[in-house]
């Protein structure tokens, strides 16, 4: 360790601050272990970005920019920058030496990995699953001829290097061990942390559109990047079946390259005046609170952490049944519906059935505390510190 009255130094590696469910979670689980007692450093290799001002105070954020990264054809690139940050996290290690190393998502966990490699530390690394490597792998823009089985190689080549690997639900790690060829014991499944705390209190606040306190018809919310895996062109369609039964309004929080081809959509559809884009919110959670439905129609996830935070909220909620994630929060249907993959028709009654029964936001809630940040905290720290996490936890009282 650091030292006898030195706490134990954990280092996070992040893809950087930009807006998404990895940067969020892991900011949740940096904030926790540093409440815990622990010296917490957050690496990004560009320190800017709308997250910024949510790391927490009591984490030292630690900026890996080189001049390499700032290239134009770098930068802008998340996967070329977490592939080419290898040296920048090496120098770290050896001018550091925290005791662990705990990365988030396929391309940084590559970049961990060979910067620890080049550091010649031996420090102790943690890489973390974060969705399905698999629609990884179909997505994959490495900039090669065989983009798709190279990433599938590096990741049977390099993940068996690290200590430990995680992935953040069942799914999530079922598919990784069947792609990365790894024995499945090898891959544990740790929730992502949920402040329900934090998400209570900022729900209390102003509602971000006038429909969730005029009044009128139910409001159903959604939330997520305007992109192909949220899939919310099968949303406004089972939505516009939802209209032909009964009055509604459906309200979709987030931004991205799909806006044009959804604003068509909703034209076409005769649904401009009953659904509403009014683009990223910095607080969902105040919008999920007055919801009466959360809706989520996404192709694929890891853990949706939209989905935990509407149980958060209270609120009811519709799911298609994705990988990976969905099944697991809700318990199979005990939280919220589940419905099949691109089927508008199904979640078109799955939606009409939900506004219908009667809502228990405290069972919701209590459902939501299950992926709570203590719990995920003490994982990490078993994961992170080994046979020292016990004496750890003993001097931290």
């Amino acid at each position: 360790m650091n030292g006898q009255t030195d706490p134990p130094r954990l280092a996070l590696l992040i893809s950087g601050l930009g807006l998404g469910g990895v940067q969020r979670t892991m900011l949740t689980l940096a904030g926790g272990l540093a409440d815990r007692g622990l010296a917490v450093d957050l690496l990004v290799p560009d320190d800017r970005g709308p997250f910024r001002d949510q790391v927490p105070a009591n984490v030292r954020l630690v900026n890996l920019s080189r001049w390499w990264l700032r290239l134009p054809v770098i930068r802008t690139r998340k996967r070329r920058k977490a592939l080419l940050m290898a040296p920048a996290v090496a120098a770290y290690l050896r001018r550091e030496r925290p005791d662990a190393l705990l990365s988030a998502s396929h391309y940084v966990n590559l970049g961990a990995l060979w910067g620890r490699d080049l550091a010649g530390t031996g420090t102790r690394l943690v890489i973390s699953q974060r969705t399905q490597l698999s629609v990884a792998i179909t997505n994959s823009k490495l900039p090669v001829l065989h983009r798709r089985p190279l990433l599938a190689w590096l990741t049977r080549r390099y993940y068996p290097r690290a200590d430990a690997i995680v992935a953040v639900s069942d799914g999530v790690a079922d598919d990784l061990a069947a792609v990365a060829r790894l024995p499945r014991e090898r891959v544990q499944t740790v929730y992502n942390p949920t402040d329900v705390n934090y998400i209570v209190r900022r729900a209390a606040e102003p509602a971000p559109h006038p429909w969730l306190e005029d009044g009128g018809p139910p409001v159903i919310v959604a939330v997520g990047r305007l992109a192909a895996q949220k899939d919310f062109t099968t949303l406004l369609r089972a939505f516009a079946h939802v209209l032909e039964r009964r009055p509604a309004r459906l309200l979709i929080l987030g931004e991205g390259g799909l806006r044009p081809t959804l604003e068509a959509q909703v034209a076409e559809l005769g649904l401009g005046a009953v659904v509403a884009m009014p683009g990223y919110a910095e607080n969902p959670f105040s919008a999920l609170a007055r919801a009466d439905l959360y809706v989520m129609s996404s192709r694929y996830e890891g853990l949706p952490g939209a989905l935990i935070q509407a149980l958060a909220c209270g609120c009811r909620v519709v799911s298609t049944d994705c990988p990976s994630g969905p099944a697991e929060i809700l318990d199979h249907g005990r939280f919220g519906r589940l419905v099949p993959v691109g089927d508008a028709p199904a979640l078109a009654e799955a939606m009409l059935a939900a506004l219908e029964t009667p809502p228990d936001p405290q069972r919701q809630r209590e459902r939501a505390a299950q992926f709570s940040v203590p719990r995920a905290v003490d994982a990490y720290l078993d994961l992170l510190l080994g046979d020292e996490a016990v004496n750890f936890r003993q001097t931290a009282g």
